[in-house]
């Protein structure tokens, strides 16, 4: 909504070609070339993109426990595990958000309204607006907000980020520490940067030096024609203040979020990949028989994963997803994001010297064999007691290994909790009859008599837990 206005002055701003021109030639951007031009600054482009711009104001309501002084006594601890009763505590956060639509979506991070009990909306002419999540995801720091009774809100344009370029002039605008709308001003550093910002990301962020500071978080970067090319999330810092090495979640994975909540998704689906892998460098890629260093190496693969379907296999490198170079399992899981469900990807591999393109469905973990929880009686010894059958669900769920098999504890109940048994473990025997199936469970724990031994797989590594009746 913004580019018909903005494109002229920009020609004077920032430098671009005059209006007088074509407009391919419009599009096309040089470096400003006197003092006029320069002194324009980025005045032109802020009027334009600050209004879609609002700073966010959530409060969470955490139940927090009095620790009791007898908690680790061995005599006094079971009669003092309920003395002091949970007391609400309010904590409140400040951030960012970018509008997205004249009817109020809104984008921003996961740790700024992700748990939020209530939020609240500024717009930069001080209007307020209720809000509530409708999508969130904590593992890619973002979330879909809807205001209430809104109509004709400015908004920004979504940028498809597979065509940002490096040395892009990049603005960043939230409010950092709470002082109020501020812009910031930079380039674009880098593309695909992955494992370096902290936090509950994926790591797949767009770098700039444009100072990213807290409360930025959820705000928008955006390029010299005011598009949104991506959502202000993190920074690399030991101060805790900018060091000109942020971070922002790119806008084609904030388009496929909006996607989904306006299709009234309750969380956000990610198509299953079903395998493992690791970056090729120097070394792999020497006992391949590669020239050079690239793509990701698969692992290990699931035999329902979408990609063993398409024909791949273990070994196998793969080096672009739908025409764009993947190097890391984080790029893949972005890939694959973006890509959305019910489609198709074209996924390139390399095998050998052959180079090939295969089409891989896109689709979410398969309840195959299906799986049903049973939970155990309160005349069970172990009463609460909630087993499953291992499928791609409760992989993708539990997140267990790609060959885990079996029976999984999918909650361990107050008895099983408290002899050590957590979710996520793997139930091999019980006093030593193997547990194949999850309805045999109850059995073996009846016919167990008052000795009982559960020996569990968890996270790799066989443990033995010894309980008497």
């Amino acid at each position: 909504m913004f580019r018909t206005a903005l494109i002229p002055r920009l020609g004077l701003a920032l430098g671009l070609t005059l209006a007088m021109l074509s407009p391919a030639a419009q599009a096309e951007t040089r470096i400003p070339q006197s003092q006029s031009e320069i002194s324009l600054g980025f005045a032109p482009l802020v009027k334009q993109a600050a209004p879609a711009v609002v700073n966010i104001y959530a409060k969470i309501v955490r139940q927090t426990q009095q620790r009791s002084p007898f908690m680790n006594d061995p005599f006094f601890e079971d009669f003092f595990r309920n003395f002091s009763s949970p007391r609400p505590r309010v904590e409140s956060s400040l951030g960012s958000g970018v509008i997205l639509s004249q009817d109020g979506i809104v984008v921003s991070n996961y740790h700024v309204v992700g748990m939020a009990t209530e939020i609240r909306v500024v717009t930069t002419d001080k209007r307020e607006y209720d809000a509530r999540v409708v999508l969130a995801d904590q593992a890619s720091d973002l979330a879909i907000l809807q205001l209430e009774e809104v109509s004709d809100l400015p908004f920004l344009d979504l940028r498809n980020s597979d065509e940002v370029e490096v040395g892009e002039l990049a603005l960043a605008i939230g409010n950092p520490f709470g002082v109020g709308q501020t812009v910031s001003s930079g380039i674009v550093s880098g593309l695909a940067r992955s494992g370096t910002a902290s936090g509950e990301g994926f790591g797949y962020y767009i770098q700039t030096d444009a100072p990213i500071n807290p409360g930025n978080s959820g705000g928008a970067l955006i390029d010299v024609n005011g598009d949104l090319i991506g959502i202000n999330t993190r920074i690399l810092s030991r101060s805790g203040g900018s060091n000109g090495i942020g971070f922002a979640i790119p806008a084609n994975l904030v388009r496929e979020f909006v996607k989904q909540a306006r299709a009234g998704s309750e969380g956000f689906q990610r198509p299953w990949a079903g395998m493992s892998g690791q970056p090729v460098d120097a070394d792999l890629a020497a006992s391949l028989g590669m020239e050079l260093p690239e793509g990701m190496v698969i692992s290990e693969l699931h035999p329902q994963s979408p990609f063993a379907k398409a024909g791949f296999e273990v070994g196998d490198v793969i080096t672009e997803v739908d025409g764009q170079v993947v190097n890391s399992p984080s790029e893949m899981v972005f890939r694959m994001s973006v890509a959305g469900l019910d489609g198709t990807s074209a996924v390139s591999r390399l095998r050998g010297d052959a180079r090939e393109i295969l089409k891989v469905e896109m689709f979410t973990a398969p309840n195959d064999p299906p799986s049903r929880s049973l939970v155990l009686n309160e005349h069970s010894p172990l009463p609460g007691l909630t087993v499953g059958l291992i499928n791609p669900v409760a992989i993708v769920r539990l997140q267990l290994p790609l060959s885990a098999t079996g029976v999984v504890v999918l909650d361990p109940g107050p008895y099983a909790g408290r002899a050590g048994v957590k979710p996520g473990d793997i139930l091999l025997a019980i006093n030593g009859e193997e547990v194949l199936e999850a309805e045999t469970v109850p059995h073996l724990l009846e016919a167990a008599g008052r000795r009982l031994q559960l020996d569990l797989n968890r996270r790799g590594q066989r443990v033995s837990l010894r309980m008497r009746r």
